[in-house]
């Protein structure tokens, strides 16, 4: 027997190469703007069903935004059973030494190969970090692991204005200020209608990802 939760409304979510303004939006910050609403993000199947599985049994309603990028293109085998990942706790992908990236959804997957480039070009260690819920977030594994690195990095796919990544780099100076070694960035989309044609210059793709590390760690 389980609960019955609140309810959860599941929506097609970001970028999908060939959307444009009127279906490539990333709303998270609206819905995060909402006390009482918890937003969940997974990036892969194996994290959709467990993140899906707890919001469906949570008792508050949850906006469940599955990237529409991944729907197509995240192949991996999912676990047939019953299984829950806990809202509000975020997942450290990799682990690293000289900087925090934040990221959510399918946007964790391009800061895993600027990561990597970072690696491999600069000798820079990066530690991921994928929130999974937006609201509530994980404050206290980022800003643990902030403190660690001493640099941050935050990105996603919505404009930077009034996008979600501002809060995260409040928080982080908030908590981690004489932690930090450089101001925390953000690697977002533009301040633009989001384009059809033009798409792929709009995305934070992983060179831009990148290049935002190299200035973090030059500065």
């Amino acid at each position: 027997m389980f609960n019955v939760g609140g309810l959860t409304f599941r929506s097609p979510y970001g970028a999908v190469g060939h959307g444009g303004h009127y279906h490539s939006q990333s709303p998270e910050a609206y819905y995060a703007h909402t006390p009482g609403l918890k937003v969940v993000i997974p990036r892969s199947p194996c994290m959709a069903k467990g993140l899906l599985l707890s919001s469906i049994r949570d008792k508050n309603p949850v906006m469940f935004f599955e990237p529409k990028a991944l729907y197509r293109t995240s192949v991996e085998q999912v676990p047939v059973g019953d299984y829950e990942i806990p809202l509000g706790k975020a997942d450290v992908v990799v682990q690293g030494s000289d900087m925090t990236i934040v990221a959510w959804g399918a946007q964790v997957h391009v800061c895993l190969k600027a990561a990597e480039k970072a690696q491999q070009d600069l000798n820079v260690s990066c530690e991921v970090i994928d929130l999974c819920t937006i609201s509530p977030w994980d404050i206290e594994t980022v800003v643990r692991s902030v403190k660690k690195t001493g640099r941050a990095l935050v990105s996603h796919e919505a404009p930077i204005t009034g996008g979600f990544g501002g809060e995260v780099a409040a928080v982080i100076q908030e908590h981690a200020f004489l932690s930090l070694e450089a101001p925390v960035a953000r690697i977002c989309g533009w301040d633009t209608p989001f384009p059809l044609i033009h798409e792929r210059f709009y995305i934070p793709d992983y060179l831009r990802v990148f290049e935002g590390i190299k200035a973090t760690m030059e500065y």
